[in-house]
């Protein structure tokens, strides 16, 4: 796999395809798999890896931490997030050591505010700002966030340092196409989607099953997940963050990147799954 990159408001480079942790690291039945499938990823040169504290209450940290052992820590861009209750002051602090702990890494790469909660807006830029001082955060993000909160942010102090935004997004479910997409292209903020194989649940189904689905993947000799996500990354300031806890899916996920579509194939895709043309308020798994 040939790693591509997004160019991020800070000058650095971040890759558009990485792997999702969501669930994993909460059955010991699967650890090893899971284990194997991120290293899998990982040695096939997708270094991205998404977490949050909230998955299994760190333990899908703790599977990353183990995962990459004896792996050069520089190579890679490990992102997680911190819940909104913990986004200030009194706890952001100690939320990231313990994720820094559980990750076995001095630093993230990125670390996001999970949702809008209580916690003021500036005193979480505040706290990030003092993060990246401090050298245990390269910078920082936000999650679920709509476009009005986007605004709110940056009439914050530094809150234009926002690096991306990460929200729900998939061939079934564009309704960031309408003003959150093109307001976050003005200002300079990838998107970041998760889900973005609509995992689980009738709507994968319906996507799969789909005849403009089914008709790229037989045409390109891919798979219906691989033209999922292909889709997502046709859109040059998105990243795509796919969760699999099995390394064919992974290494599956990974060739993805190297797909390109053809403007036919993307409107043959656009006619089945329509963008909304009026706001849709934001999808939240």
């Amino acid at each position: 796999m040939k790693e591509e990159y997004l160019k991020l408001n800070d000058g650095s480079r971040m890759p558009r395809l990485g792997m999702g942790t969501w669930y994993l690291g909460e059955n010991k039945a699967a650890r090893k798999q899971e284990i194997e499938a991120l290293r899998a990823g990982i040695h096939a040169g997708c270094s991205l890896i998404d977490t949050a504290e909230m998955y299994g209450s760190g333990k899908s940290e703790q599977l990353i931490g183990e995962a990459i052992k004896g792996i050069d820590r520089s190579s890679l861009f490990i992102v997680s997030k911190v819940y909104p209750h913990n986004a200030g002051r009194a706890h952001i602090f100690d939320a990231l050591d313990r994720s820094l702990r559980n990750l076995r890494t001095d630093y993230l790469d990125l670390y996001l505010l999970h949702w809008r909660g209580q916690v003021p807006l500036r005193e979480t830029v505040e706290c990030m700002e003092q993060l990246v001082k401090e050298g245990k955060i390269r910078r920082w993000g936000v999650s679920n966030f709509d476009t009005d909160d986007m605004e709110e942010l940056f009439s914050v102090k530094n809150g234009d340092h926002c690096a991306v935004n990460q929200v729900l997004y998939h061939l079934g479910s564009r309704g960031v196409e309408y003003d959150l997409m093109p307001w976050l292209e003005e200002h300079h903020v990838p998107l970041m989607a998760y889900c973005p194989l609509a995992q689980g649940g009738d709507l994968r189904r319906g996507l799969l099953n789909n005849k403009a689905v089914q008709m790229v993947a037989e045409q390109r000799h891919i798979t219906a997940m691989q033209v999922l996500l292909a889709f997502v990354l046709h859109h040059e300031n998105v990243i795509a963050i796919p969760r699999s806890g099995k390394a064919e899916h992974v290494l599956e996920n990974c060739q993805a990147a190297e797909i390109k579509l053809t403007e036919e194939e993307y409107r043959l895709l656009d006619r089945a799954f329509p963008a909304p043309d009026h706001k849709v308020w934001l999808d939240i798994v």
